[in-house]
């Protein structure tokens, strides 16, 4: 299959390649969101050496190392003989001039040697610096390459010339998987599958929706049918307990009170466990857009942050007798196409964000873009300007039926109850609809200045916009 998307990653990593001086890139991101094709795509018209670490031996790891290299460069002797220490490898670097070394899971070859961040940074200070080398260090797991390899207090600090976190895709790109597919049902494969490559293979584009849930999720032995329990199991040393939260929260507890009272676990633990799944990147914490602190709001709520695992908590897991005894039928009629809309509700909503945050209602840009609620109201999408005292106010629907003008005058009694921005504030008002709007709505609409926007208008913007967070120090 060709390779699909990650223009503006590949643009970062080849524009570091055309520069004159060594560069230290380090690159990361979750499981399974493409790190290690996208650097197998750059490297692949330039000399390099790529390495995958394991949980072997650091002395095992040096030799496999050595044969890659020796490979690279035909050196029967260095085959032979291998690396007997790391500063042997930085050494028969230096002279080798402009090569890309690209070392995946580099968290791995911590975990056999915690001293490796520091033998690295005498390795770059002392030897590759100035050797016109291209190292990269890759890794999935986020908390570890950001406090061993980024943080201030890690020895490799300061040396890096440019990092990228590399995060899942958004609609538009993720879309790119199956062409051709009908507005809907690319909403509905991003609510299952979300922006990760690796699941996005996983369906096959030319066979329908249906048919692809059945054989690629609902059977024993397919890859996505056990993917988050391998996923947790190979993260975490209680994966019980966090299979508890998770299920929690896909049940809608979203609060920390309702995820302790659902699991009957101590509060200690429970935040424990929270804040690894929030560094995990499979769950993250939200607050009410107006909220002046983010850390210290009370008001906040833990929702699933991947799309596929919400789908597997939501339909798969609670659903594993039925699978085991093939009754396929009656979980697809009974479970999930029943629920399959309000599922994709929530991922329509999110989706109409991006779109806002894009800037693509008629180039209103907002600095914060998110949602605001209260115990008697919610908004689906809140945006503000705080150098315009400009403030959005967005409704989204995922309905059959045409949008009409009861939600709008619904929209604006909520408007009048979010308290943000100085008196003679800008208010704009925008409503999402998966059908259109009917003809009372969008004659309301031509007068009041309001901005309707239908699914189509959504999934056919191009899909530009930024997916990764990037530094590039100069």
């Amino acid at each position: 299959m060709n390779f699909i998307n990650r223009e503006y990653e590949l643009e970062f990593l080849r524009r570091a390649y055309r520069e004159e001086k060594s560069q230290f890139i380090v690159l990361y991101g979750k499981r399974r969101v493409g790190k290690t094709s996208l650097v197998k795509q750059f490297a692949r018209d330039v000399p390099h050496v790529y390495f995958l670490a394991d949980k072997a031996p650091e002395k095992d790891q040096l030799q496999s190392l050595s044969e890659k290299v020796a490979l690279l460069y035909n050196d029967e002797f260095l085959l032979s003989r291998g690396f007997g220490a790391w500063h042997e490898f930085f050494r028969y670097l230096k002279g080798k001039g402009k090569v890309v070394v690209i070392i995946d899971e580099f968290p791995f070859l911590i975990e056999a040697n915690r001293a490796v961040p520091s033998i690295f940074q005498r390795g770059w200070d002392e030897e590759l610096k100035d050797s016109g080398i291209y190292l990269v260090l890759l890794g999935s797991s986020i908390g570890m390459m950001e406090s061993e390899v980024l943080d201030y207090k890690s020895p490799l600090f300061g040396r890096r010339t440019g990092q990228m976190l590399v995060t899942p895709l958004d609609f538009w790109q993720a879309r790119k998987f199956f062409p051709g597919k009908p507005d809907d049902e690319s909403m509905y494969l991003f609510a299952m599958l979300g922006g990760t490559p690796a699941y996005l293979l996983q369906f096959d584009p030319a066979v329908d929706l249906w048919s692809n849930i059945r054989n690629r999720m609902l059977v024993p032995e397919a890859y996505l049918f056990s993917e988050p329990e391998f996923i947790l199991r190979e993260e975490l040393r209680e994966p019980r307990n966090y299979f508890a939260i998770l299920r929690a929260i896909s049940m809608g507890k979203t609060r920390a009170a309702e995820i302790i009272n659902e699991t009957g676990f101590d509060k200690n633990l429970v935040g424990k466990y929270l804040s690894v799944l929030t560094g995990l990147k499979i769950i993250r914490r939200e607050v009410p857009i107006s909220e002046k602190s983010f850390e210290k709001s009370k008001k906040g709520i833990y929702v699933l942050d991947d799309n596929f695992f919400r789908f597997w908590f939501s339909f798969i897991f609670p659903n594993k007798s039925f699978i085991e005894e093939r009754e396929l039928d009656y979980l697809i009629e009974k479970k999930i196409k029943p629920r399959l809309d309000l599922f994709t509700s929530h991922t329509f909503e999110a989706v109409c964000r991006s779109y806002v945050k894009k800037g693509f209602l008629d180039a209103l840009k907002f600095n914060q873009v998110g949602r605001w609620w209260t115990k008697d109201a919610e908004i689906d999408i809140a945006g503000l300007n705080e150098d315009e005292n400009a403030i959005l106010f967005g409704e989204v629907k995922w309905s059959i039926n045409k949008v009409g003008l009861d939600i709008l005058v619904g929209l604006k009694r909520k408007a009048a109850l979010l308290d943000w921005g100085k008196k003679g504030r800008k208010e704009y008002f925008a409503l999402f609809a998966r059908s259109g709007f009917t003809e009372e709505l969008q004659q309301t609409a031509a007068k009041e200045g309001i901005y309707l926007r239908t699914l189509r208008d959504i999934a056919t913007i191009s899909a530009s916009g930024l997916s990764i967070s990037h530094c590039f120090n100069q």
